[in-house]
């Protein structure tokens, strides 16, 4: 093969067997063979002339010679992409796919409804929508933009800030019909709290009262989950008190169906951010996604947006 005869096919496999380090991720990603992605590596390697993938039987790691072709094709595949979408845009029409991850009771509850007004408007462009509570590797995982709901440090992604969510004591009328209505943070004590053990620092409640006093309060109880929607089930059903989202449950107080508690005490609030990564910011209909999302999302229950 010439050197000069490098097909985009084949630039994007390797790229996403660098970011996914694993052959059969990508092949199933891209509903290929792994036989096909292990051919189009093959025959890059061949064009450029030098080995860019070390193998083993686990994992695929990038030669040094491998990780300079690859930042030069993350940006010649932007470029491409750019191109198309400017192409495109002389007739007025986005497309294409974007991947957007999110928390999961959060996307159920309230972004796929905001997808599906988003696609409403742009029939051309698909959504890939991956929920998960976990901390995942947004390249890795091919996904252009991430709404999580959490302090975030990672300086690798452009961050957007999008507000805080706020937080309510809530129970069931029932649960407090026989277990009594804490009128105090130290009324608590003699509940049983649902709580989530992946969320750090859940087994306290740290109250702040409306004259800046701050009371933290042992949480625990008998029942305790990993996601948001088994906390709505569980509180709903009389198991207990719990410190939810408002987005999370602000239906089933409007319906009367729960009660929220000391009113006059804050939990903290969460903060909510998008993450973007950087190469696919620049993408007309990322860009359209984002700001689209930016602006609904802050209209959403309990979402305090940033000044």
């Amino acid at each position: 093969m010439d050197k000069l005869d490098v097909s985009i096919v084949n630039m994007r496999s390797f790229v996403r067997v660098a970011e996914r380090g694993n052959l059969s991720a990508v092949a199933r990603e891209l509903g290929l063979g792994q036989s096909t992605i292990s051919r189009h590596l093959q025959e890059l390697e061949d064009a450029i002339g030098v080995p860019l993938l070390s193998r083993t039987t686990r994992r695929v790691t990038l030669t040094t010679e491998g990780s300079l072709y690859y930042a030069n094709c993350v940006q010649i595949l932007r470029l491409i992409e750019q191109a198309g979408d400017e192409a495109r845009g002389t007739r007025g029409a986005a497309s294409g796919t974007i991947r957007i991850s999110c928390t999961a009771a959060f996307g159920i509850l309230h972004i796929t409804r905001l997808v599906f007004a988003f696609q409403d408007r742009y029939p051309d462009i698909a959504i890939d929508l991956n929920l998960t509570d976990e901390r995942i590797d947004l390249v890795r995982e091919g996904v252009d933009i991430a709404l999580r709901l959490a302090p975030l440090t990672d300086s690798s992604m452009k961050l957007r800030a999008l507000g805080h969510s706020h937080r309510l004591l809530v129970a069931a009328p029932g649960y407090l019909a026989g277990r009594g209505t804490p009128r105090v943070p130290q009324d608590l004590l003699g509940h049983d709290g649902i709580r989530m053990p992946n969320v750090a620092g859940s087994d306290v409640l740290a109250l702040m009262s409306g004259d800046g006093q701050r009371h933290e309060v042992p949480f625990s109880g008998r029942f305790r989950t990993n996601h948001g929607l088994a906390v709505r089930e569980a509180v709903l059903a009389g198991r207990g008190i719990a410190a939810a989202h408002a987005w999370l449950v602000d239906d089933l107080i409007t319906e009367g169906r729960l009660t929220v508690l000391l009113p006059d005490y804050r939990l903290p609030s969460v903060p909510l951010s998008m993450l973007i990564v950087p190469e696919r910011a620049g993408i007309a209909r990322v860009r359209l996604v984002i700001e689209d999302l930016a602006a609904a999302i802050v209209s959403l229950p309990g979402i305090r947006p940033e000044p």
